[in-house]
């Protein structure tokens, strides 16, 4: 009886020291198995690091590149602004060529507003103006008065207000000497609002309608930076 109690116990050692040594290559397995895929996590994240920090370097070079759009269109549309209408020589006059006011009271009003853009008091010139039109929506000085309503309003960021004005003098007079120069200004107003696409499409309508203004070439050089 006893030696089949230790032959029982012999074969229980026996089988057990034949599952481990089955279990433990297929242990061995499974942790090179964690280890290849704990490194292949790490190199994805590596790689993952690489891509955001390229895709965050390329934006902030696309957001400088931007910004010296906007300044470069604002330093222009300034310096526009203050300027005779395109391809017209100053004739020392608040009035464009051409445009008098018959009513004295009309002519002040308009030179008022003029002396206010003209000393960069926007909001006050831009109150004024709006002034003007309502008083005299059919004076002969009502396109430049928009014209110049619209750049205040650009002078003081509200470019929503600007692209308004502006697009009524365009459409309601677009012979207008300030016509080219006021799409200008709505280009600039939009590259403020950041729909580059609606700037490329006013800065292509004044080269395609406007070949021969001064502004014609400010668009051009405008659209290289918008490439």
């Amino acid at each position: 009886m006893r030696d089949k109690v230790l032959s029982l116990r012999t074969l229980v050692v026996t089988a057990t020291l034949a599952l481990s040594a089955i279990a433990a290559p297929a242990h061995a397995f499974s942790d090179d198995e964690a280890r290849r895929a704990i490194l292949d996590l790490r190199e994805q994240v590596r790689q993952q690091n690489e891509q955001n920090q390229r895709a965050r370097l390329q934006l902030a070079d696309q957001m400088q590149s931007m910004q010296q759009e906007i300044t470069q269109l604002r330093e222009q549309l300034e310096l526009v602004s203050r300027q005779q209408p395109s391809g017209q020589a100053s004739h020392g006059s608040a009035n464009p060529p051409g445009a008098t006011a018959s009513d004295p009271s009309e002519q002040s009003a308009y030179d008022g507003a003029i002396d206010q853009f003209r000393q960069a008091q926007y909001q006050d010139a831009a109150d004024s103006f709006a002034a003007f039109l309502a008083l005299y929506p059919n004076s002969q000085l009502a396109p430049t008065a928009k014209f110049y309503l619209g750049s205040s309003r650009y002078a003081i960021k509200d470019y929503k207000g600007a692209i308004e004005e502006l697009n009524q003098l365009v459409q309601q007079t677009p012979n207008d000497a300030r016509a080219p120069d006021a799409l200008l200004v709505i280009a600039g107003s939009q590259i403020e609002l950041n729909n580059r696409a609606g700037a490329k499409a006013s800065l292509e309508r004044i080269v395609k309608n406007y070949p021969n203004s001064q502004a014609a070439g400010t668009a051009k050089n405008r659209l290289q930076l918008l490439q």
